[in-house]
């Protein structure tokens, strides 16, 4: 149920962030014969989107392994020391892909 409640205020506040984007106001704001959006600012918004997504997966993805460790040596303590080394380098191959992702899209956003 928790869920559901999150993932609906995230699908509005997407929808809300969308209709501000392209709102007469925001269109009318630029300058007379230009584009909405040109091509270095589609990248701007595209890594920064990117990016974002990112931080966001590899943190679900780690709390995700988190939470399961905990609950596995609440189950079953003897295994704790093979649980948590087999959790921290899952942790980092989740991380290291993270930081890949982010400076991907970084590299996307601060191209000249």
């Amino acid at each position: 149920m928790e869920r559901t409640r999150w993932g609906r205020l995230a699908t509005g506040f997407t929808i809300a962030g969308a209709a501000v984007m392209v709102s007469p106001a925001v269109v009318l704001a630029q300058e007379a014969g230009g584009s909405f959006i040109t091509s270095n600012g589609a990248a701007w918004l595209g890594g920064a989107i990117g990016a974002g997504l990112a931080i966001i997966g590899g943190g679900a993805g780690i709390g995700r392994i988190g939470g399961s460790a905990v609950e596995s040596m609440a189950r079953q303590p003897a295994a704790a020391g093979q649980i948590s080394t087999a959790m921290i380098i899952t942790a980092a191959m989740i991380e290291g892909a993270t930081l890949f992702a982010v400076v991907v899209g970084m590299m996307a956003v601060l191209k000249q």
